[in-house]
């Protein structure tokens, strides 16, 4: 399950994802919005972060204008990692190393194919653990105050 969410700066995004994972078969809850009209992405951005948080879905997808308010606002949910990204390479490495449960990107800095094509990259790589597992852990930390 994949929560989806975004504001009017990135509903295409969304909606040229909800298309692929349609034709994937693979299941997930959108969270709006539900057309270009302007709306505020902290109430989206927190819906989809705490569905994911509470592990009703494996992870997420929010899209806004840059991708970085709506980023912004996600990683204020407890328990979140979510991560901008513009290409590729980011794409895997934020899932390898970073073990990100929340994609985010920007419909005015990518076309809909590219998002489409970083959406398909998260969703299929794996966390590398290891050495990286630490690292997290820190995250985790600071997150609780403890570091």
């Amino acid at each position: 399950m994949v929560a989806l969410g975004a504001d009017h700066g990135g509903y295409c995004l969304k909606e040229a994802i909800k298309k692929y994972l349609d034709e994937q078969n693979i299941a997930y809850e959108d969270f709006g919005t539900f057309s270009e009209e302007s709306v505020d992405y902290g109430p989206i951005a927190a819906k989809v972060g705490h569905f994911v948080a509470d592990g009703k879905a494996e992870c997420g997808i929010l899209c806004c204008g840059t991708g970085i308010g709506i980023s912004m606002a996600a990683n204020k949910v407890k328990g979140i990692r979510a991560a901008v990204v513009t290409n590729d390479f980011c794409a895997e490495m934020t899932r390898r190393h970073n073990d990100a449960n929340i994609l985010c990107m920007g419909g005015r800095v990518i076309d809909e194919e590219t998002a489409v094509r970083l959406a398909k990259i998260f969703l299929e790589t794996p966390f590398d653990g290891g050495r990286h597992a630490k690292r997290i852990g820190h995250i985790t930390q600071i997150e609780n105050g403890e570091l």
